[in-house]
C-alpha cells in the first residue's frame, strides 16, 4: 500500500511542474506579445495576398513561400518584442498592462531574455531571406525602427514617438508583398500608408487611456505631454488623412471601397464627436476599439473581394 505521504507528495511536485509549464508558457507569451504578432500577420497577409492578385501568381505555387514569410516574420516582430521588454525592464513596473512580464517578476534572467530577442530575431531575419531579399531587407528595416530608432532612442524622450514607431508598424505589408514581387507596386504602398496612418491615432486613443500610468512613467506620450485635447485634435487630423487611401485601391471593386469609405467615415465622424462629449476617457475607448475593427475589417475584405482569381 503506497506511503500518504509519499502520494501526497508525488502529486504535489506533478501540479508544481504544471504550474511551472503553464507559468513559463505564459512568460513567453508575455515576451512576444502575440496580440502585436497576430494583427501584424493579418497585414502580411493581406500583402502577400494582393502581390498574388495583382500579378496573377498561383498561391499553390508558393504556398512554400508563404509558410516563409508569415514564420519570418512572426521570428523577426517576436524577437523585437522581447528585446523592447527587456530595455523596458525599468518602467514597466509602473504601468498595470506590463507590470506582470518576467523581465518585471524576474522569472527568466535578463541575460536570457536579451539573447533570447537577438536569437529568435536572427532566425526571423535568415527566414525571409529564403523568400526575397527585399522582404529580409523590409524586415531588417521594421525590427530595427522598433527596436532602436523606437524603444531606444524617442519613446522617452519625444511625443513623436507614436509616428517613429508607426514606422515598423507598416512594414509587415511590404514584407508580405515583396516575397512574391520585390519590385513592389503603387497598392503596396498604400497599404504601408495605411498602416502608418492608422497607427497614431490608435496608439494615441490608448495612450489617452493610460495617461496617469505613461505619465508615471515618464513617457512622454502626446496626452501627458500636451492633454487630451491637442491629442483629439491629433487623432482626427490622422482619421483624416486616411480617407483619400482607398481610392488608390478602386481595383478590388466597389463593394470593397463601399466598405472602406463607411470605416473611414464613421471613424471620422467618431473623432469629431470627441469635442462634444463630457467623457474623454470613454470617447478614447470607442476610438480604441473603432480602430481595431477598421484595421481588421478592411484587411479581410481586401482578401474576400479578390477570392475568386484562380488558386
Amino acid at each position: 500500500m503506497d506511503n500518504p505521504r509519499t502520494v501526497e507528495s508525488a502529486s504535489t511536485e506533478m501540479i508544481q511542474k504544471e504550474t511551472n509549464g503553464h507559468s513559463l508558457l505564459a512568460d513567453i507569451k508575455s515576451l512576444i506579445k502575440v496580440g502585436i504578432i497576430n494583427s501584424n500577420l493579418i497585414t502580411t497577409f493581406a500583402g502577400f495576398w494582393l502581390a498574388l492578385y495583382y500579378t496573377g501568381t498561383s498561391f499553390i505555387d508558393e504556398w512554400v513561400t508563404f509558410l516563409l514569410t508569415m514564420l519570418g516574420t512572426a521570428f523577426v516582430i517576436a524577437g523585437g518584442c522581447i528585446l523592447n521588454n527587456w530595455y523596458d525592464r525599468d518602467i514597466d513596473p509602473v504601468m498595470s498592462r506590463t507590470s506582470s512580464r518576467p523581465t518585471v517578476t524576474g522569472t527568466m534572467s535578463l541575460s536570457f531574455i536579451k539573447t533570447l530577442g537577438i536569437s529568435i530575431s536572427i532566425i526571423g531575419f535568415v527566414t525571409l531571406l529564403l523568400t526575397t531579399w527585399q522582404a529580409a531587407v523590409w524586415g531588417a528595416f521594421g525590427w530595427f525602427v522598433y527596436v532602436v530608432l523606437y524603444t531606444m532612442w524617442s519613446k522617452r524622450k519625444y511625443t513623436i514617438n507614436t509616428v517613429v514607431g508607426s514606422f515598423s508598424g507598416a512594414v509587415p505589408p511590404l514584407i508580405g508583398w515583396s516575397a512574391i514581387d520585390p519590385g513592389l507596386q503603387l497598392e503596396a504602398i498604400i497599404l504601408f500608408l495605411i498602416m502608418f496612418i492608422w497607427q497614431t491615432p490608435h496608439f494615441l486613443a490608448l495612450a489617452m487611456k493610460k495617461k496617469d500610468e505613461y505619465k508615471a512613467a515618464g513617457v512622454p506620450m502626446l496626452p501627458v505631454v500636451h492633454g487630451f485635447e491637442m491629442t483629439k485634435r491629433q487623432i482626427v487630423v490622422y482619421v483624416a488623412c486616411l480617407l483619400p487611401l482607398p481610392i488608390y485601391l478602386a481595383s478590388l471593386g466597389t463593394i470593397f471601397l463601399v466598405i472602406a469609405y463607411v470605416l473611414s467615415i464613421g471613424w471620422l465622424a467618431l473623432g469629431i464627436a470627441g469635442f462634444f462629449m463630457k467623457d474623454d476617457y470613454k470617447w478614447a475607448t470607442w476610438m480604441f476599439i473603432f480602430s481595431l475593427n477598421y484595421l481588421t475589417i478592411m484587411f479581410f475584405m481586401m482578401v474576400i473581394v479578390t477570392l475568386p482569381f484562380p488558386f
